[in-house]
């Protein structure tokens, strides 16, 4: 019997060697062994709808999903999200060619840069990002161009300039989140009209992350990429139930795009996966349906949880970028006179009680992203309230 050598090469894939335990793994751990309320990882500490639960406990006991579900997706839902794209933004997609179900949008990026991408392609991304994205275009063998945003009179901006000097004749494609998680932006008619002039011109895909789509505020409108003249054949549109619906265990997700695009996707995620959710694809498709009434309630719901957590941390001396979008409060730490987000977050459960994840996590250029903290309030009122005591006792002078 022979022993593996020390000398052999690294275990792990040189492509995945940069990336650790994500940053949610580790401050949620903290948060339990400190006790502090978390206020990092962003998932509701409540359940969605009720009739949405039932659906997949009558689906379960119906004998529908038990077994795999068909690769694409359950017809059912299939067509809820077609129905859903069409009566929302117009968009007509076809539920047999132009619809897939995936394990939640972090498997539909995965797939989507896997089907896309070649090794050496370039792809540009708005920074800060979404944590999964980096590793995903790893993954894929792409190289990853961060386009900075940054805070400009309150909120974090796009620079279309610099996002156009980025593409390269090696872009293969534009990786899109709005509304955008870390900072709450939300993208502007304007500046998506531009973004998809500079995708016609250059001839590039768009993978667009929109699992915030319902949750916008202060007269900010989520406008699909997908709507704008030349965008619907070269963008892959992605969004899920967990966000809308608070189901976040569930993992259901979905990929809309024009069918050759889809084929591409649907290649690699039929390796990934294969299929998943098999009953909770039923209870999203009712979920779906729901009258526009759940809609305006659970945004404005959010909007008041946004409204009291801002309010908050600025009591307590951070600097507070109100979002627009998302249900996340991004937060400026130097007015506490502290500069290292990093090092803050691992300190706060001690010091506050409260669990906060640092945005330099989500930045290729950390320095860009250093000051900056991301608190969640997709959280009951009463622990919202309980946190900001607790921020306004540990900091406010």
């Amino acid at each position: 019997m022979t022993s593996m050598s020390s000398s052999t090469r690294p275990l792990l894939n040189r492509r995945l060697a940069e990336f650790g335990t994500t940053i949610f793994a580790e401050m949620s751990a903290l948060a339990v062994t400190t006790g502090a309320i978390n206020l990092g990882q962003g998932f509701p500490d409540t359940d969605g709808p009720e009739e949405v639960r039932e659906a997949a406990v009558r689906a379960l006991r119906d004998g529908r999903g038990n077994q795999y579900p068909p690769g694409p997706g359950v017809p059912e839902l299939r067509a809820a999200v077609a129905e859903h794209q069409f009566r929302r933004y117009g968009l007509p997609y076809d539920p047999d060619t132009e619809v897939l179900v995936t394990a939640g949008a972090t498997e539909a990026i995965a797939a989507s840069l896997l089907g896309l991408l070649e090794p050496g392609d370039e792809v540009v991304a708005l920074e800060p990002y979404y944590d999964s994205y980096a590793a995903c275009i790893a993954m894929a063998g792409g190289t990853r161009v961060p386009v900075t945003l940054r805070p400009h009179e309150g909120a974090f901006r796009l620079d279309l300039d610099e996002l156009r000097d980025a593409v390269t004749d090696r872009t293969r494609l534009l990786l899109l989140n709005t509304p955008h998680n870390p900072t709450g932006t939300v993208l502007t008619r304007e500046e998506l009209a531009a973004i998809a002039e500079l995708a016609v011109e250059r001839d590039l895909l768009v993978v667009t992350d929109e699992v915030y789509e319902h949750l916008v505020f202060d007269g900010a409108e989520h406008i699909p990429l997908a709507t704008f003249p030349g965008m619907r054949e070269r963008t892959v549109s992605i969004s899920s139930a967990g966000k809308t619906f608070s189901f976040t265990g569930w993992k259901v997700g979905w990929v809309t795009a024009a069918p050759a695009l889809l084929t591409a996707v649907r290649s690699a995620k039929q390796y990934l996966t294969y299929v998943s959710s098999g009953p909770f694809q039923y209870a999203v498709a009712e979920a779906l349906a729901l009258p526009e009434s759940y809609f305006t309630a659970y945004r404005a719901d959010m909007e008041a949880k946004r409204d009291l957590l801002a309010a908050g941390l600025a009591e307590a001396g951070f600097g507070v970028h109100r979002p627009t979008g998302t249900y996340f409060v991004t937060t400026d730490i130097r007015p506490l006179g502290e500069r290292d987000g990093i090092a803050f977050c691992r300190s706060l459960p001690e010091r506050a009680g409260v669990v906060a994840v640092p945005n330099a996590v989500f930045y290729d250029h950390r320095e860009a992203g250093a000051p900056f903290v991301r608190f969640a309030f997709c959280k009951r009122t009463p622990v919202l309230t309980d946190a900001t005591e607790r921020l306004r006792r540990a900091f406010a002078c």
